[in-house]
């Protein structure tokens, strides 16, 4: 079995709308607030373009700022930090960690990741944490210039390492990423906690029972 992560929010703690409230309190003074800025920032087309490399980093500051009339350098400081904010979730990598060590040896589960993810924040992570060597591979989207839903880049990952798209399982917390994937024939698990992802795995019989 091809085990198949996203990062964000799965793997690495993604608090859009906290980073928002700590650079812009006036803009993002409440909980309602800051989530309606983070949508702005994060789900727009210049931010999803910022993932598929097609923009650059100064490129997305100068539009986000103009089209939301942020201060330009607050906005810098806080694009410019965010990779190396992108913190492991501990109970997550936790499953990762036994994946790696035992499911590999034992049931021929190989690990890959696809991940939405800036050229300059994915330079970070693979700089700052070892155990991405523990995935057989994987895909950041700014490096082929494609990005989740669409239907190229789950195929470039198919492609690039032969997997068999019945035996392949996309671990993403959004869910329009896991119906794309399982739109190529794959599997998906629709992220919401380590804990139920483990329990997801133990009904595939991919994770022990009892740990």
């Amino acid at each position: 079995m091809n085990i198949v992560f996203d990062f964000g929010a799965v793997l690495f703690a993604w608090k859009p709308a906290e980073m928002l409230a700590h650079h812009f309190p006036r803009e993002a003074a409440t909980a309602h607030t800051a989530a309606a800025l983070a949508r702005s920032v994060f789900s727009h087309t210049d931010w999803h373009n910022f993932d598929r490399g097609t923009l650059t980093s100064d490129d997305v500051v100068q539009r986000t700022s103009q089209r939301l009339n942020l201060d330009q350098r607050r906005l810098e400081t806080l694009v410019g930090g965010i990779g190396e904010h992108l913190e492991p979730m501990p109970e997550t990598l936790a499953v990762l960690k036994y994946l790696h060590e035992h499911s590999r040896q034992h049931q021929g589960v190989r690990l890959y990741y696809l991940s939405n993810m800036p050229e300059p924040y994915a330079r970070v992570l693979e700089q700052r944490h070892p155990f991405l060597q523990w995935f057989d591979g994987g895909i950041f989207s700014s490096d082929v210039l494609q990005i989740k839903p669409e239907a190229a880049i789950y195929q470039s990952l198919q492609a690039r390492y032969a997997l068999e798209p019945e035996r392949t399982l996309l671990i993403d917390d959004l869910l329009a990423n896991v119906q794309a994937a399982q739109q190529q024939d794959w599997q998906g698990i629709h992220f919401h906690s380590a804990s139920q992802l483990q329990a997801e795995l133990v009904a595939r019989n991919l994770y022990p029972a009892e740990l």
